[in-house]
């Protein structure tokens, strides 16, 4: 009688003999397809569908273009100021014109006293007084009109220029503004070639709806976004660690009534699950599973609506549902993954990037 085989042998032999009758293995072995929740990366290509190069390009385009728009936005409040400051002054320049206009109008009716005139026909040592500190005051009155004139028109001028630079300024970051939309277009164009089956009744039943409005994540003093460094836990089962905006809106996406399965934090890869900026919210309540359909599908269209909606208090830097990306800059354009998978074409998960 052949002698007993360890329990690992055993194993061992079991595993070699089933790949050899094509059987699957079970799970538990060191084999196994990932459990529910978990995505196995396909072969040279990205966890989350598209590329590494093409997951840069979105994020530069998003971010430059958030960027542009942010200096836009304070550039044009700045304009705002500056146009009521110079209506402001321009009324004191009419209202100091007219003083000035008074003062030489009075000269020229009852001709300009002479201080010598003035001086030598008082009559008295206190009305030789008097008469100077008259001919003092009307003097001192005089050159502050005439200097209050001045300045406001160099004020205005001031502002008039800082006005032309703000609408400069405003010309640059509009342009910039299109040329990160651009880019964002021309990089899902070329990872999109061929394009994607997407028929425009896809595209149509990705819309969802959403009323709610998320609290604003923190932003600098200047209306920026702060930077952020994956520092907090991930509190979902990818573990990890993610960043404290993306925190933030997970946080609201819970309040908002979205609570099922979510995954955060990937230690590989590229985009910016790494990075801690990133989540994937699944469309079924047990996980990434198949293409959600019916009321899966429907919560897949509303969460990404609400992500949309609260773009600007969020920090949205694109969402990814239904071979859909949505773009601060362009709205919803096409997108899907190599592979055709649900995960990779996003069919089973809604995938939003913050900045």
């Amino acid at each position: 009688m052949a002698p007993a085989r360890p329990p690992a042998a055993r194993l061992a032999a079991l595993i070699v003999a089933m790949f050899a009758l094509g059987v699957a293995l079970p799970a538990g072995t060191a084999s196994a397809a990932p459990p529910t929740g978990q995505r196995a990366a396909a072969p040279d290509s990205d966890e989350e569908g598209g590329t590494p190069a093409l997951r840069a390009q979105l994020e530069a385009a998003s971010k430059g273009y958030l960027d542009a728009r942010r200096a836009l936005d304070t550039s044009v409040q700045r304009q705002q100021q500056l146009a009521t400051q110079l209506k402001t002054i321009e009324v004191e320049i009419a209202q100091r014109n007219g003083k000035v206009d008074e003062i030489a109008e009075l000269a020229y009716r009852t001709g300009r006293l002479g201080v010598m005139s003035a001086l030598l026909n008082s009559n008295t040592p206190e009305r030789f007084m008097d008469r100077a500190r008259a001919l003092d005051a009307v003097a001192a009155n005089e050159d502050r009109a005439l200097r209050d004139l001045l300045n406001s028109k160099e004020q205005a001028n001031r502002t008039q220029v800082a006005l032309n630079g703000e609408i400069n300024e405003q010309r640059k970051q509009v342009a910039v503004m299109a040329k990160r939309k651009e880019q964002a277009e021309r990089a899902l164009t070329v990872a999109t070639t061929p394009k994607p089956q997407t028929t425009t009744a896809d595209t149509d039943s990705n819309r969802g709806t959403s009323a709610v409005n998320a609290q604003a994540a923190p932003r600098n003093s200047d209306g920026s976004w702060p930077s952020e460094s994956c520092s907090v836990n991930d509190p979902t089962p990818a573990s990890g660690c993610i960043t404290p905006r993306t925190l933030h809106a997970l946080n609201q996406a819970k309040a908002a009534g979205f609570t099922r399965y979510v995954s955060c934090h990937r230690p590989s890869g590229s985009g910016e699950h790494p990075k801690g900026r990133a989540c994937d919210f699944a469309a079924q309540k047990g996980g990434f599973g198949g293409n959600a359909t019916g009321g899966d599908k429907t919560y897949g269209n509303n969460l990404a609506a609400y992500f949309i909606r609260n773009a600007d208090r969020l920090a949205v830097l694109y969402v990814i549902w239904y071979r859909q990306i949505w773009l601060p800059s362009s709205g919803w354009k096409s997108y899907s993954g190599a592979n055709g998978t649900p995960s990779t074409d996003h069919t089973n998960h809604v995938h939003l990037s913050v900045y």
